[in-house]
Formats: C-alpha cells, sequence, structure tokens
C-alpha cells in the first residue's frame, strides 16, 4: 500500500500547542522568503475560480519542477451565520517525477499562518522600522494572525481596531491582550488609523467598499490590504492607490482580484518578489506611502505545505492516508478491484494469427 502522510486539524491543533505561534509564523516567513527568492523557478498560473452568489471555490495550483502543490479553499462571508467558517481549505503536495502525492494537510489554519507570514515578510521591507502602531479595519478570524507577525517582524505592541461587527470585536480584544498586546477600541475607521504607522484591512464582505478613505492614510503609512481577494471585492478609496506605490504578489492575478482591479493595465505596480531580490526598490522614504495588495497566491501555499512537512515529519502528529491504488502488479489494476484469483493464461493465447 501508498499511503500518503496526512497533517489534520487534530495534528495542527498539536504542533502549535508544542510551538510557539510567534516562532512558527518567523520560520514560515524565512520559509516563504527564500521561495520567493526562487520565483523564477515557478511555472505560475492564477488561481482557477468558480463564483457563486454566496461565495467563491477556488484551486491554487503551483510547480517548480520538482515539487507540486495545490490548496481547494473557499470564501463564503455568509457562511458564520449558518455558524460555519467564511473560509476552509486543505492542500496537497505531490512530487513532480511519479505525480504521487507526498503530503496532505488542513489548510483552514496553515492559511491564516501564511497569510500573516506573507504580510510579515512585506512589511520588512515596505514598512518604516520604527513603526509604533498598528491598525486594524476589521477582526475577523485573520486579525490575530497578522497582529503577532507583525509584533513579531517590527515589535509592535499597540494596536488600534475597528469592525462593524461588535461580537468580531470583542472576539479580538479578548484574545489580542491574552496575547499581551495594548488594544484600543476606536469609534470608527478614521479614529483607528489616526496616527498609525501600520494599517491592515481584513473584511470578508464580497462587494466593492470603502473601509479606508483616502484622508485616513497619511505620509509614511504601510498598509496591508489582504481582504480585497476576488473580482468585485475591494476594501479601499481608489485615490490611496494613486498617492502609494502598490506592491502585489502574481500581477496577472491581483489585476482581475486586488484592489488595482479599479484601476487600467497601465497602473504601475511592483510584485514583491523583485523587491526581496534587489530587482526593484522597496520603501525610499519615510515619507512614502506603500501599499501591499495582497491576494493570496499559490507559492505561498506551496511554501506552508513544505514547512508544515518539514517539521512534523516523523512525529505522531502525522495520521497516513490510503489515497492511492496500489495494485501489485502496476499494470493490472482490473484484478485489484475484483480481488479474485485468475486463471493463468498461456502464452499460446496471444500468438498472431
Amino acid at each position: 500500500m501508498t499511503k500518503v502522510p496526512l497533517l489534520d486539524v487534530a495534528g495542527v491543533l498539536g504542533w502549535l500547542r508544542r510551538e510557539p505561534l510567534a516562532e512558527v509564523i518567523a520560520s514560515l516567513a524565512t520559509q516563504l522568503e527564500a521561495d520567493f527568492r526562487t520565483w523564477e523557478r515557478f511555472e505560475k498560473l492564477a488561481r482557477v475560480a468558480a463564483h457563486s452568489q454566496s461565495g467563491v471555490i477556488e484551486l491554487m495550483p503551483i510547480s517548480n519542477g520538482t515539487e507540486y502543490a495545490f490548496k481547494y479553499v473557499n470564501g463564503h462571508p455568509s457562511n458564520p451565520l449558518k455558524q460555519l467558517q467564511t473560509v476552509t481549505a486543505f492542500g496537497v503536495l505531490a512530487d513532480v517525477g511519479t505525480g504521487y502525492p507526498v503530503f496532505a494537510a488542513e489548510m483552514t489554519v496553515l492559511t491564516a499562518l501564511r497569510t500573516a507570514a506573507t504580510s510579515a515578510v512585506a512589511a520588512r521591507y515596505l514598512a518604516r522600522p520604527d513603526s509604533k502602531v498598528m491598525a486594524f479595519i476589521g477582526a475577523g478570524s485573520q486579525a490575530e494572525f497578522q497582529a503577532v507577525a507583525l509584533r513579531t517582524e517590527l515589535g509592535v505592541n499597540s494596536i488600534r481596531v475597528w469592525d462593524v461587527d461588535p461580537a468580531a470585536i470583542k472576539k479580538f480584544v479578548q484574545n489580542a491582550r491574552g496575547l499581551g498586546f495594548e488594544v484600543t477600541v476606536a469609534p470608527s475607521a478614521a479614529a483607528a488609523t489616526h496616527g498609525a504607522d501600520l494599517i491592515t484591512t481584513c473584511t470578508a464582505d464580497k462587494q466593492k467598499a470603502i473601509v479606508l478613505t483616502d484622508e485616513n492614510v497619511t505620509p509614511g503609512v504601510h498598509l496591508n490590504a489582504i481582504g480585497g481577494d476576488c473580482p468585485g471585492k475591494t476594501e479601499l478609496d481608489p485615490a490611496i492607490l494613486d498617492r502609494a506605490s502598490v506592491f502585489v504578489e502574481f500581477e496577472p492575478q491581483t489585476r482581475v482580484e486586488g484592489e488595482i482591479q479599479s484601476k487600467p493595465e497601465s497602473f504601475e505596480v511592483t510584485e514583491l518578489w523583485r523587491v526581496i531580490t534587489s530587482a526593484a526598490p522597496g520603501r525610499s522614504s519615510d515619507d512614502q506611502i506603500t501599499l501591499f495588495d495582497s491576494v493570496g497566491f499559490a507559492i505561498e501555499d506551496y511554501s506552508a505545505l513544505v514547512y508544515a512537512r518539514n517539521q512534523v515529519a516523523g512525529t505522531e502528529l502525522v495520521t497516513w492516508l490510503d489515497l492511492v491504488a496500489s495494485p501489485a502488479d502496476p499494470k493490472d489494476l482490473f484484478s485489484f478491484v475484483i480481488g479474485a484469483e485468475l486463471l493463468p493464461v498461456d502464452d499460446q493465447t496471444f500468438r498472431r494469427y
């Protein structure tokens, strides 16, 4: 039998309860940065999306010629009304040489980790290193992970938060204060962002919205815009983009899904990997407004799967999935299926007439 190692939900939780979350995110950020440095080796494709009135279901594939990865992920903003999560996911790593899967994992939690780690990498290159205050517009499932990532990267411990949902704010405040953050609940987005050095927008509604207006963004700010991630879904006043230096993951995908979907093809952006490899500048002055228009890209899922596999390999956290049929004779799947003894066939049966 060929069984596939599986990091299931219990395995992920067991892993994260034995390793400090900040260390996991920091190490994952290191893995991400290393993979971004090999960007040109990857065969890249914008995710394949099936949209409906309820949400979206997506496949996110990528390969570097040695390993292939994909993630299945959904985004359904009304799910919490049904006591379901907005986003769920799972992913697979495969060996390019054989096509066989070599690792599978839940990716609802892993996606939150890799999204936070990606924001940390972006902040490393684009935010002012003397940043002191971060603002969150949106206090949903991503917010705490983002806060841990930015504190780990930049040492920022002061948070201002605003959300239209009081329950989300209550949840975030409880969790963030439990992690040692100084948290101020703001009465509006404008109040949350006033004087902030870092702004993260992470709302969930599938619509073109303006949760952050141009006057809320002052010189020197770095924005991680992570909520707009599909056609027809944005968070920022388009005027902000005109004042900012805009950085993206994979431009062809972000043109369709990101904040820049409101802009013409001629609108200039820089892919983040070019900054990481010094092929393009990142932040060039303290007054510059930098914007990471992040929609999530498959290379990040590849990094998360590789990192998770390496961390849990050989431990009791891994279970085994009987996913691939393995007949004794790889050319005789039929006998494997019927499970019966077959009479031997004399070679003369196949003689030519």
